[in-house]
């Protein structure tokens, strides 16, 4: 998948999502902040880590033939880096992402270790 979607909740308990590009490296999911336009930089994920670090992570297939419908989730814990803890997590998401590879994301990167993985599949991958 290209994009996953990433749950985080503030200190009051209200669920925030946004679109996020990843990489993963083993129970590991990274993500950065990368300079797509957004409305300002106080980033509600980045608060809301800061607050709680529980998050998830979900990544789906939808089509019209039930058939193919998939889903794959990662719960874990998220912590935010900054500086040289950035280098390997940037590296894994610039292979992945052309445009990242042109310009590399200068932002903070969010790394979540992954304590639970989980899914559901229509039809068994050998079907």
């Amino acid at each position: 998948m290209r994009v996953l979607r990433l749950a985080t909740v503030d200190q009051e308990g209200r669920p925030h999502q946004v679109p996020i590009l990843f990489a993963v490296r083993g129970d590991v999911v990274v993500t950065a902040i990368d300079d797509k336009p957004k409305r300002h930089l106080h980033l509600r994920r980045l608060s809301n880590i800061r607050t709680n670090s529980a998050v998830c992570v979900l990544a789906d297939l939808y089509s019209d033939d039930w058939s193919e419908l998939w889903w794959v989730r990662a719960d874990g814990t998220a912590q935010i880096l900054q500086g040289s803890a950035r280098t390997e997590p940037v590296r894994l998401l610039t292979e992945k992402y052309p445009q990242y590879a042109e310009r590399p994301p200068e932002g903070p990167v969010i790394e979540i270790a992954v304590t639970r993985w989980s899914g559901w599949a229509a039809t068994s991958p050998t079907h």
